[in-house]
């Protein structure tokens, strides 16, 4: 089971008040509804592929009206064949749908601004609750990075459901896709917060412990590649200054240098692996600090480059 149908199916077993079951349905309705018209006879289908959420959609509607409702289920027939369910309403379409605070028009679903209706938080949750069970979706934060998103076939209603995201400071961002519009968010802290304000509280939990487990082995890895990055470029100078200390051995020798550098040279001989604190730490004489170390030991590289520049020379 993915991540997504996880949280759905916890959704759907959250109980509601009266005022939050109208805009659970509204939102739902205005997603994955479709209004059909024959002379006065108005037709609801909503459609769904899973048939915990159509129950879902049929017990809101229950809670809401008396009329007959229907629950069908059709086969699809291109790309995945699975199942189909829908949730219809014949007979007083416009009564269900005034209860939902959604008006029609001879186009479909007036596009009127929601918003002004939510005055309760309960009521804005209850909303949100229902655009993500029509078709919302967050990617598994085990495997991949963090998004959620909501589909809208319409452009209005997306940036109506933007904005009523953005009212719980959730940063959600709109874009158009070829075939419809999403309002996403990335941040992780503010999925985590989502989810919390939608009543998903077992995958919340679930949710936070990946992340702070994907947070404390990154933190880890940032750590093993700075120490390793260190490690190697340590080593990288350590063999690049045992080679000029060894050039100007063999061409003039250590004791034609001054007395503190003959000493450090002696020293990085004797103990090519460690780093320049340390190596300070080793000197007969006495402690050197590390800058004092990297400067002695970039004078010897200059004599050895300058011995190299005369070696060439003269050939």
């Amino acid at each position: 089971m993915s991540f997504t149908s996880e949280i759905k199916k916890e959704l759907i077993r959250v109980t509601e008040n009266e005022c939050c079951v109208r805009f659970e349905l509204a939102a739902i309705i205005r997603m994955n509804g479709v209004i059909s018209t024959v002379g006065e006879q108005v037709t609801l289908d909503v459609q769904t592929e899973s048939p915990a959420i159509a129950r879902r959609i049929y017990t809101l509607m229950k809670q809401l009206s008396s009329e007959s409702i229907e629950l069908l289920v059709r086969k699809k027939m291109k790309l995945r064949k699975n199942n189909v369910y829908i949730v219809r309403v014949h007979d007083n379409a416009r009564k269900l749908l005034a209860a939902s605070h959604i008006d029609i028009d001879e186009d479909g679903f007036e596009q009127t601004d929601f918003t002004e209706q939510l005055t309760n938080e309960c009521c804005k949750r209850a909303y949100l609750r229902g655009a993500f069970l029509a078709r919302g979706s967050i990617n598994n934060p085990e495997t991949s990075s963090y998004h959620l998103e909501m589909f809208n076939v319409d452009q209005d209603h997306n940036h109506l459901l933007c904005q009523l995201v953005n009212e719980f400071q959730l940063k959600g961002r709109e874009l158009q896709r070829r075939n419809g519009y999403i309002v996403y968010v990335k941040e992780a802290e503010k999925i985590a917060e989502f989810l919390r304000i939608i009543g998903a509280h077992n995958a919340l939990f679930k949710f936070e412990d990946v992340r702070i487990v994907r947070d404390m082995r990154n933190s880890v890895n940032r750590i093993v590649n700075c120490e390793t990055a260190n490690l190697n470029k340590t080593i990288s100078a350590s063999l690049r200054q045992v080679e000029s200390i060894k050039r100007i051995d063999e061409q003039i020798g250590l004791d034609s240098l001054p007395e503190k550098l003959a000493e450090i040279a002696r020293t990085r001989i004797e103990y090519p692996e460690v780093t320049l604190k340390e190596l300070g730490e080793l000197l007969p004489s006495g402690k050197l600090s590390k800058s004092g170390v990297n400067h002695r030991l970039k004078k010897i590289e200059e004599i050895a480059k300058s011995l190299g520049v005369q070696d060439r020379v003269s050939r």
